[in-house]
């Protein structure tokens, strides 16, 4: 068995379990803290190295994943989502790297997911492009193609209706706006099929809370690309940050 321990960081609770990386099964239990007041860093790096103690620390060897709520380029946060603002520009991976005395794997939260299902859930042996979005305050997304994640895409940023596609297809403008699924999947046509004009992907994957009520909107769905639910929602994060953080390094 091959493990790797996994840590997801979000704007409310962060989560850490030791996984098997080659079935995609949790071999600890899951362990949850609330993410810190503010968000801020020393407070969050301080609460993952709690959580990886009340885990039993961390054995020689076991590579260490975390994903962040943020676009990280090089092992900096260029952006804060629901966190404090002094994430901005921050050597983030270094600051978790000093705190647990190792190298850690640093990523987005929604290109952990989406290496997650390609891995061990909705998108496994689906070869060429899969594209994940997750639904929910935001759109989150992932870009996979042929199992190489190609970070940092924020599809959610598109320019849809003169502003942020997510301001008008995410879960949170269905609510803010009491729309039907009917008249939210409206809004969810237009958004995918401009996706799939620029990506042609093979499949999309829909992750997020609301994915659970796939069929409430699916078949509202009328697109050239397969749809489908993502699997490991509570968990996909933990086990995309694992699985990328086992995988071999680069040759120099």
């Amino acid at each position: 068995m091959s493990k790797a321990l996994g840590v997801d960081i979000g704007g409310t609770g962060i989560k850490a379990a030791i996984v098997d990386v080659e079935t995609g099964e949790l071999v600890s239990e899951r362990l949850k803290l609330a993410t810190p007041a503010g968000g801020e860093p020393d407070a969050i790096v301080k609460t993952v190295v709690e959580l990886i103690d009340k885990l039993g620390g961390l054995e020689d060897g076991v590579p260490v994943g975390v994903c962040f709520p943020a676009i990280v380029r090089n092992g900096r946060t260029m952006s804060a989502a629901n966190v404090s603002k002094k994430w901005i520009g921050l050597e983030a991976e270094k600051l978790f790297e000093k705190a647990l005395g190792r190298d850690i794997h640093f990523v987005n939260d929604a290109d952990a997911a989406g290496y997650a299902e390609v891995r061990y859930g909705a998108a496994k042996g689906v070869p060429g492009l899969v594209l994940l979005t997750t639904l929910g305050t935001g759109i989150g997304s992932a870009l996979i193609y042929n199992g190489v994640l190609i970070p940092n895409s924020e599809l959610g940023h598109l320019e849809l209706w003169g502003r942020d596609a997510e301001r008008r297809a995410a879960y949170s403008a269905k609510e803010r706006g009491r729309l039907s699924w009917k008249a939210w999947a409206k809004r969810l046509q237009k958004y995918y099929t401009h996706l799939e004009s620029l990506f042609s992907p093979d499949l999309f994957v829909v992750g997020g809370g609301v994915s659970k009520n796939y069929q409430e909107f699916f078949p509202l769905l009328h697109l050239q690309t397969p749809i489908v639910p993502a699997v490991h929602r509570n968990n996909a994060g933990i086990l995309g940050a694992a699985a990328l953080a086992a995988q071999p390094a680069p040759p120099a």
